[in-house]
């Protein structure tokens, strides 16, 4: 019974927000209000707001990457970045054949056309730095700057991977295609964070 009351919850999540960028891409993030996104997905305002607490979480939500707790929860004597870099291969990986791509292409228009969402994305991205950063000083104590130095790294090498794959999309590249290049990407970011200009002046001799 709790499984079903789960799966009905995720069901009023999904439709909810699918409803949201539906009218968000027709008429613009500004010009739609919560009332109007409750009324048109069969809820009340109350239902929407006990699973989105606020207009830009309809949106923003489905964005947000929890760098911090693949870093507190890795296995014993593994390092920091071997964990995020195992837990994006493993992404990368496991296949991507129940995207919804026109949704998620939907979505990166709806915050690419709205300065409020654009705004909400570097919030989001600097808090999930900051909190990736407390994670790594947790993991590495007594060492200054360095945690925050390296999650700044993470974070931006995060952030092109995504936005590079976002991009290929846009352009009509097929998805399988699309996941291909970002695996490879994947592990040349994590190469370079890893062993720094290193790695790709060590190519060239």
């Amino acid at each position: 019974m709790a499984g079903l009351r789960e799966r009905k919850k995720e069901e009023t999540r999904r439709r909810i927000s699918e409803v949201a960028l539906r009218l968000f891409d027709e008429r613009g993030y500004d010009a739609v209000t919560v009332n109007e996104v409750a009324e048109a997905a069969g809820v009340a305002k109350v239902t929407l707001f006990n699973y989105f607490p606020s207009k830009e979480c309809l949106v923003l939500d489905a964005i947000k990457d929890d760098h911090a707790a693949i870093v507190a929860g890795r296995r014993e004597g593994q390092s920091p970045l071997d964990a995020l870099r195992e837990h994006y291969r493993g992404m990368a990986r496991q296949g991507m054949g129940g995207v919804d791509v026109e949704g998620l292409l939907v979505r990166v228009r709806v915050i690419s056309s709205s300065p409020a969402l654009l705004a909400g994305v570097y919030q989001t991205t600097m808090g999930e730095r900051s909190e990736l950063a407390a994670a790594l000083g947790a993991a590495m104590p007594g060492r200054g700057l360095v945690p925050w130095l390296l999650a700044g790294q993470v974070t931006a090498a995060i952030t092109t991977l995504q936005e590079a794959f976002f991009h290929r999309l846009s352009t009509g590249v097929p998805l399988e295609e699309a996941q291909r290049s970002l695996g490879e990407e994947i592990e040349l970011a994590f190469d370079l964070l890893e062993h720094g200009f290193s790695s790709i002046e060590g190519e060239k001799s």
